[in-house]
């Protein structure tokens, strides 16, 4: 059977393959519509295996809000240069709103979504049939609350979703605390949301980090009260290339050397824990400024805190949750 332009258009405009690949298909299928789509629909099977093993580092976010429940996700591919074209974005536009409108539990939930009788799993799949590139979803996230915002950033790599513990949040007010999420990147809302392991971990690197300040203060002290430069010996390789140089004198060096050991050795034996464990926990509250989302310090004004700017805005108003996703290396 023939194939003609008309067929070609149908079958392109039901695939999105390439006038090529479609052409080739229904050639193969002697003009039978059904038998060329499951033609193409095995080539981008056989071509997402091929590639099954690279890297899609590119993609495209999108974000959405249906209701009390926010959606954020990432169609990923190989290249910028698919991620930007408009047949991909509206494939990810497409799972997104399946999203939104059914509510998946999970990434895997949506993958197994039907949409016009395929998979969403098996929409991607043909997708990169017609890309020839790697493709696959992930970063799925969700959030619900009384009020709930998505913000995505221009450029589609990077989007938030927030929830809010009250009804009618003004939606700038929403926005301010999602872009918020998207610039600062906190890693919980509040300290208790950080994790037990994570704070432990924290603690022991302050502490690491808290005694050894503390001992090269005591040392330091003690070579500036003996006339040497702690700068000058603060490595053997700056006491051999100092003493090159003619800024420190051998005995200063053989002098420098024993203060290092012996204030040293002294200071670590004589810590006060009480003092390690107060600057532990100012280091800590200092983290927890810096990274949880309510005492981080407003982007817009630095004079209040992410807590201080939702209570201004409405009384009693504070984000429940929140997810952030991105494909920039950060």
């Amino acid at each position: 059977m023939a194939v003609t332009m008309d067929d070609i258009k149908k079958l392109r405009e039901k695939t999105g393959a390439g006038l090529a690949d479609v052409k080739k298909a229904l050639t193969e299928a002697d003009g039978d519509m059904d038998k060329a789509v499951e033609i193409l629909r095995k080539k981008g099977q056989a071509i997402a295996a091929k590639r099954s093993d690279r890297q899609a580092a590119e993609g495209c976010i999108l974000a959405g809000v249906n209701g009390n429940y926010a959606v954020a996700l990432a169609l990923k591919c190989e290249t910028d240069f698919v991620a930007k074209n408009a047949d991909f974005i509206a494939l990810t536009q497409t799972i997104l709103d399946f999203a939104l409108a059914n509510k998946p539990a999970n990434a895997e939930a949506l993958k197994a979504g039907v949409i016009n009788g395929l998979t969403i799993d098996q929409l991607i799949t043909e997708r990169s049939g017609v890309t020839g590139e790697k493709m696959e979803l992930d970063m799925f996230s969700f959030v619900t609350g009384e009020s709930v915002i998505a913000y995505i950033h221009p450029g589609n790599k990077l989007a938030s979703i927030v929830a809010f513990n009250m009804a009618g949040v003004d939606t700038a007010v929403a926005k301010d605390v999602a872009m918020q999420v998207a610039a600062m990147a906190p890693i919980a809302v509040d300290p208790s949301g950080v994790p037990a392991e994570e704070i432990n971990k924290e603690r022991e690197i302050a502490a690491e980090k808290t005694k050894a300040e503390m001992v090269q203060k005591q040392v330091d002290n003690a070579l500036s009260k003996a006339g040497i430069n702690p700068a000058h010996v603060d490595s053997e390789d700056h006491i051999n290339s100092n003493m090159a140089k003619g800024w420190i004198t051998e005995e200063q060096a053989a002098k420098a050397r024993e203060i290092k050991a012996t204030v040293g050795e002294q200071a670590a034996a004589n810590l006060k824990q009480q003092m390690i464990d107060n600057i532990v926990n100012g280091r800590i509250n200092k983290l927890f400024k810096e990274k949880t989302l309510l005492q981080q310090e407003f982007i817009k004004d630095s004079k209040m805190n992410v807590a201080q700017y939702m209570e201004s805005q409405m009384k009693g108003l504070s984000a429940t949750d929140f997810k952030r996703i991105t494909l920039n290396n950060e």
